[in-house]
């Protein structure tokens, strides 16, 4: 079912956003944050996961584990690009898919836990075709702004959203071994997924899935993302942003970009800019007011280059149908 088919009401954005908040809350808890009822709540959330509309999924914060973060940027001839752009969502280890630039050119995320793990990424498993005309690798250094605190889902006020409030990050260590493999493998495709249907995957009781689950959240290293296209919250231009900005001011604008709506994603990065921002507006008009106004105002920014997204192939999530 297409985006624009699914007209979000009051009480699904307010599910969107609870979720937003925990993606495992309770059905139960979120009914009573919005004033309805459990049954409806739950009701909700199948019809627009059938619908293709709303996901939750279970997302490695490697971070919190070392592991470093880099986006990609490979140029294509246009005949190829979808083909390659399907390649790099179906890895597993890929995020945030996307074609932009009228086709020609696809960006995806992914995380490498070490050294040699990035070499190999950056020398060997990236597409080596004549039909890949260039790419590069950038490292993210830092995020200032991140999808999962993106202002768009909004709706729930402060009384309401504090019922919801997910389980605070604690300074705790935590390691994975290949017994977490099926765990994250179905919170990949389902957040939601029940604890029996966790400890069938695993194998555990439901009261070990249940301890496991606490401990890396507390660790921060499972995050649960809301996956939804920004285009059913009324965001239907998207586009990634290349800035260069003054050394000296990279934090105040970094800082700045990070409290527009807009703005999903803001981070700092290696190569020839040093800030990669990701925005969402509602339509190219409100776009081009973005570009002229908000970022203009940034007397620090030397250089911008904007790529419009043309189409979704992966978010944080599994491959998306078209």
């Amino acid at each position: 079912m297409k985006t624009d088919t699914v007209i979000l009401d009051d009480v699904d954005r307010g599910l969107v956003h609870a979720l937003q908040i925990d993606g495992r809350a309770p059905f139960r808890l979120i009914g009573e944050a919005l004033g309805v009822s459990e049954n409806t709540i739950a009701r909700r959330y199948r019809r627009l996961r059938t619908a293709g509309i709303l996901r939750v999924i279970g997302s490695l914060n490697g971070t919190r584990l070392g592991y470093r973060a880099w986006t990609i940027r490979l140029q294509c001839t246009p005949d190829s690009a979808t083909g390659i752009a399907k390649a790099l969502a179906a890895r597993p280890d890929t995020s945030y898919v996307y074609l932009l630039s009228g086709g020609t050119e696809i960006s995806c995320s992914t995380q490498t836990p070490t050294t040699e793990d990035s070499e190999a990424l950056l020398l060997h498993k990236l597409p080596r075709t004549s039909r890949v005309t260039a790419v590069s690798a950038h490292l993210l250094l830092g995020h200032y702004a991140l999808p999962n605190n993106w202002a768009g889902p909004a709706q729930l006020t402060p009384d309401q959203a504090a019922l919801l409030t997910a389980p605070p990050i604690e300074d705790a260590e935590a390691s994975l071994g290949p017994e977490d493999r099926p765990l994250f493998d179905l919170l990949s495709r389902d957040g939601r997924a029940s604890h029996a249907e966790l400890a069938a995957a695993t194998g555990w009781s439901e009261s070990t899935v249940r301890r496991r689950l606490t401990a890396l959240r507390r660790a921060g290293v499972l995050t649960f993302l809301v996956d939804i296209p920004p285009a059913a919250l009324g965001f239907a231009a998207e586009a990634r942003l290349w800035i260069s900005v003054r050394p000296s001011e990279l934090t105040a604008v970094a800082s700045a970009m990070a409290g527009h709506p807009e703005v999903s994603l803001v981070a700092q990065t290696t190569g020839p800019t040093n800030l990669l921002a990701a925005i969402n507006c509602r339509d190219a008009v409100d776009l081009a007011r973005y570009l002229s106004e908000r970022i203009a105002s940034l007397d620090a920014i030397h250089s911008l280059e904007t790529a419009p997204v043309i189409r979704t192939v992966k978010r944080a999530g599994a491959l998306l149908p078209r």
